[in-house]
């Protein structure tokens, strides 16, 4: 597939760099740290009946076996892996944002590596409009799809599901995933209202007729389609890329986090179920984490992750000249992002200087509530 590497020769590594607008983003990773907590906690007490409700909203697939042993070498140097997606799937309940017959896309995708030690991570955001080599896939019903060359990135997921996705962003990445979680549409509107709306502060208008999203400048607490409009958004906001809503994806997670934290979960247990069962009623995930213990061991290993530890980059690209819609890997910018975390080492500074996404700040856009 062509594309286009930045010239010269890649600098020695130096310290990632933590983009300004996105230092509260590692929120993302917290919040499942606290509802496992909170989970843990009620299960000691004894409400044994919360375990068996919640156990029964997580939906489990079991990758491995679909993708075999064609993958790359699980490094035991106590780092993880996980491949994050968000599902735009239009069926069931999710059938009301569009008409593409049930098809089902990654509409939101994030590679979370944590590091050796469990207290620093790096996050790279895999813009689904990328045109990507994907590997030929099964389909989930025994047939197999024959690979593909520049073919957007989130096809993957609609051709062959999660093990697709899975696969696609190992051959893209040469890092084994070690887990899979996924959320859809409906559940996450569900977590939203669950908590009684969201605060966010836009710093001017969006008007999107095609996310269901009017907002003027000011402080708003959105409700769950609200929220949803938001984070689905590219014609409100800058040029209409998805490298835009990128960077709003990541803004809300803050507000997410901040919401959480100011109702009191761990003082009051009928809240605390209730945010569970939402979240656990959004999520699938592969069949390691597909029960309220495996999460809850999961998550508290993240919980020593704070603010000054996680770095966010967008996967450095370039728009495609043949079409603005699209864009395309930078190469060496890649392969120095992906061989950083295969190391388990910090994302270099330069590895996305020049990118596309680098060069957008409409995060901007979404501020502290005062």
């Amino acid at each position: 597939m062509p594309d286009e590497s930045a010239a010269g020769q890649p600098p020695p590594p130096a310290p990632g760099r933590r983009r300004r607008p996105r230092g509260r983003h590692h929120r993302a990773l917290v919040v499942t740290a606290w509802t496992a907590a909170g989970l843990t906690l009620l299960g000691g007490i004894g409400l044994g009946y919360v375990y068996v409700t919640l156990n029964g909203n997580i939906k489990g697939i079991d990758i491995n076996s679909v993708l075999g042993t064609d993958r790359p070498r699980d490094k035991p140097d106590g780092s993880m892996d996980l491949l994050l997606l968000g599902s735009d799937s239009r069926s069931g309940a999710n059938a009301e944002y569009g008409h593409e017959d049930g098809a089902a896309r990654a509409d939101t995708a994030m590679v979370v590596h944590v590091y050796k030690g469990h207290r620093t991570a790096g996050v790279v955001s895999i813009p689904r409009d990328t045109l990507v080599d994907r590997p030929a896939c099964a389909d989930g019903k025994g047939r197999t799809v024959p690979a593909a060359s520049g073919e957007m990135f989130n096809v993957a997921y609609e051709v062959g599901g999660p093990s697709c996705a899975v696969k696609t962003v190992e051959a893209m990445s040469g890092i084994r995933m070690d887990h899979y979680v996924e959320v859809d549409f409906t559940g996450f509107k569900k977590l939203v209202d669950t908590l009684g709306g969201v605060k966010v502060t836009t710093t001017r208008a969006i008007d999107d007729p095609k996310s269901r999203l009017t907002l003027a400048a000011g402080t708003h607490t959105l409700d769950g389609e609200q929220a949803l409009g938001l984070v689905r958004t590219r014609h409100g906001v800058g040029d209409g890329s998805d490298l835009g809503r990128i960077e709003l994806q990541q803004a809300f997670l803050g507000a997410l986090l901040d919401r959480i934290k100011g109702i009191g979960l761990f003082s009051d247990p009928t809240k605390l179920f209730g945010v569970a069962d939402a979240a656990t009623g959004a999520v699938t995930t592969d069949s390691d984490l597909d029960s309220v213990t495996k999460l809850a061991g999961f998550a508290g290993g993240l919980k020593n992750i704070g603010s000054d530890d996680l770095t966010m980059i967008t996967l450095p690209v370039r728009y495609d000249p043949a079409d603005p819609n699209r864009v395309l890997p930078l190469t060496r910018q890649d392969t120095m992002v992906w061989n950083a975390l295969k190391a388990d080492r910090p994302i270099p500074a330069a590895a996305v200087d020049g990118s596309a996404a680098d060069q957008r700040d409409t995060a901007g856009i979404v501020g502290d509530p005062p």
